[in-house]
């Protein structure tokens, strides 16, 4: 099995890092984009957050353009965008690609290990979120159309 805090990541500065920080936490990673018609779900993903980050949950936000160009600024107008919209305090990483060739590794094992509809690994659109438990194993994997506030039931089942 894969040490998901292990797999390298990028912080938004483009510095390597990987995910060791939050081992033994609950995870919410989330493919994210300031232009889409769910951009509006980062305030919701900021109160799930701010409700559990106090028992050991963090999210993880990996902007991605490859929906529609939908996420077309560089690492500060991101981080701005973020920051002065929706308040986000949680960690927004480097812009990534989720699916293809150069698919990041991290998004390559969450495919993997919880895959889609009908089986299928490729992610559809942003803001398709992956829930990892405190052990590091995928447990679900919930469509862009999923509001993050129906997510918290099976975050506090796992914290």
């Amino acid at each position: 099995m894969t040490d998901l805090t292990a797999i390298p990541v990028q912080s938004a500065d483009g510095t390597p890092t990987d995910l060791s920080p939050y081992a033994g936490q609950v995870l919410l990673i989330v493919n994210t984009a300031s232009k889409c018609g769910f951009t509006p779900q980062y305030e919701g993903l900021e109160a799930l957050y701010r409700k559990y980050k106090d028992r050991g949950f963090a999210v993880l936000a990996f902007p991605c353009n490859q929906f529609g160009a939908q996420e077309p600024g560089d690492a500060e107008e991101i981080a701005s965008f973020c920051r002065l919209t929706y308040d986000v305090t949680f960690p927004v990483y480097a812009k990534i690609d989720v699916n293809g060739a150069d698919a990041a590794p991290l998004f390559r094992h969450l495919k993997k290990e919880a895959k889609g509809v009908l089986g299928s690994e490729a992610i559809k659109w942003n803001f398709t979120k992956f829930l990892v438990g405190r052990s590091g194993n995928v447990v679900e994997r919930y469509a862009p159309t999923t509001a993050p506030d129906a997510i918290a039931k099976d975050i506090e089942r796992l914290l």
